[in-house]
């Protein structure tokens, strides 16, 4: 028997697992032990956080992005604006995916601040999605998930601990996420501590975000693309006028504690928010044979919360076969964690048709013998697998919309091995592939564009590809090992 404890609640909700309903709270400890175990409930409680910043210097830290100056002084970390520089962030090197963040800071209410969190940085130069167009990041620019510091009193307008998409999507709470402008002004008005120190608290557990400003709760949101990356302390840039610089914002009792959410498990606020396991970690329920109407009987296997398609020496559908939803699906949101074994090749298809027959690879002819009919995202070891060299332009590689559409070379990858992590969202036409937190194909189904893709591609011949109204949401067997997890979903409205 295992036991999962969440000790010290205070802002209960609830964790729904295989076999497991656990009281998920304001973790201080998340410990799993055996039922026999004898344990000290205090000195559990008192367990779990960690200082990020020693006191006395900034060794684990590293600066990105901008040339503000950070030093330490009196015990805390200050940052310090300088003109002529982009926005800078000071940054533990570790990243943390799920986790409570508490610290205070006292701003110079002329300059606007931040921490950032669950945010990347890439060395090289890149170009994101973001915010309904494409941004250009220069090199080592920082962005992501920002919980904002404005405490500047000429604007009053006071949006500390709303959250902020740097370099991305902008606002999100107050915007595009929730939250009335004119209230979170009026509350952060009364709450925000002008001129003294104030404390922020960021809690992220799978989709869910929340934010605290002394106390009090102020954002809310549920947002599924960065499940985690860096912390970063902001001083924002100021522009090139001499008087702007030597602003500070200082920083002290930053700590944290991660938290240990298991597989295959829904938060209350997932379920609130919509989000359903489309795998239950444990069974084949809800799943089919795309050959039969049951869950296959061999090639497939499940333990330990993973779900493991076998080896069958690189033959496509000649073992357990493919396996899909018995549900189908047009409207919604769904991620997904994989991890490939070496030369390994398999997909995640939507709008899967199983009446259509399945085509050759190369001729695109119907065949006996192969995978169901969907738009894939392509799973590969684009090293190994020699299907990385087929197709056009890369089209057959991760991320990639299978013979399609390719995703870019400078994707993010987790090594052979490790977990990775899809998402994709269908509303209406409008389709997204996204790799580890960043966009790699979207495409609007029936437009000129997308057709123009399907005529170049082996489906050419499949009237209506990619067109239908719904379909089965598909984990593809191309005889290669391949491992899932963490799968769900959320049905959108249009």
């Amino acid at each position: 028997m295992v036991i999962i404890l969440l000790l010290e609640m205070k802002h209960p909700s609830i964790i729904r697992s295989a076999g497991t309903l656990a009281v998920f709270t304001k973790i201080h400890l998340v410990g799993i032990l055996a039922a026999s175990a004898f344990f000290s409930p205090r000195l559990l409680a008192q367990d779990g956080w960690v200082n990020l910043f020693n006191g006395t210097n900034l060794d684990g830290w590293e600066q990105h992005s901008g040339r503000a100056k950070y030093f330490v002084a009196d015990g805390m970390i200050v940052g310090e604006s300088v003109t002529n520089t982009g926005n800078s962030f000071l940054c533990p090197v570790k990243t943390y995916g799920d986790f409570e963040l508490e610290l205070d800071y006292l701003d110079d209410a002329r300059l606007n601040s931040g921490v950032q969190f669950r945010s990347d940085v890439f060395p090289e130069a890149r170009t994101i999605w973001g915010n309904g167009k494409i941004s250009k990041l220069p090199a080592d620019r920082l962005h992501g998930y920002q919980c904002e510091i404005d405490m500047d009193t000429q604007r009053n307008r006071m949006w500390t601990a709303g959250i902020y998409d740097e370099m991305r999507r902008e606002w999100l709470f107050p915007g595009k996420l929730g939250g009335s402008a004119d209230a979170f002004s009026e509350q952060g008005r009364k709450v925000s501590k002008r001129g003294e120190w104030n404390h922020l608290r960021i809690l992220c557990v799978g989709t869910s975000i929340k934010t605290w400003l002394n106390e009090e709760p102020r954002a809310d949101i549920n947002d599924a693309i960065t499940p985690s990356g860096h912390i970063g302390l902001q001083v924002h840039q100021v522009g090139n006028d001499p008087s702007k610089g030597g602003w500070q914002v200082k920083f002290k009792n930053i700590r944290l504690r991660e938290i240990v959410v298991p597989p295959n498990t829904l938060t209350e606020d997932e379920q609130q928010a919509g989000w359903k396991l489309l795998w239950d970690g444990k069974s084949g329920d809800g799943w089919r044979s795309a050959k039969t109407n049951t869950f296959p009987q061999h090639g497939w296997s499940i333990a330990d919360g993973v779900l493991t398609v076998h080896d069958n020496k690189g033959e496509e559908s000649a073992g357990g076969g493919d396996i899909l939803t018995a549900k189908r699906y047009a409207d919604f949101e769904l991620t997904a964690e994989f991890k490939l074994t070496p030369g390994a090749n398999s997909g995640i298809k939507i709008f899967v048709q199983p009446n259509i027959s399945p085509i050759d690879k190369v001729t695109g002819k119907p065949t006996g013998v192969g995978s169901a009919i969907g738009m894939e995202f392509q799973l590969l070891d684009d090293a190994l697998h020699p299907d990385a060299k087929l197709g056009k332009d890369g089209d057959r590689k991760l991320g990639s919309l299978y013979d399609l559409m390719p995703a870019p070379a400078n994707k993010v990858t987790k090594p052979i091995g490790e977990w990775n992590r899809a998402r994709i969202v269908s509303r209406g036409q409008h389709v997204e592939f996204w790799l580890n937190g960043q966009l790699t194909v979207q495409f609007e189904r029936g437009s000129e564009n997308f057709r123009a893709h399907v005529a170049e591609s082996k489906f050419k011949n499949i009237p209506d590809f990619g067109e239908w109204a719904d379909g089965h949401i598909l984990l593809q067997e191309h005889g290669n090992e391949v491992s899932f997890r963490n799968v769900k979903i959320r049905e959108l409205g249009k």
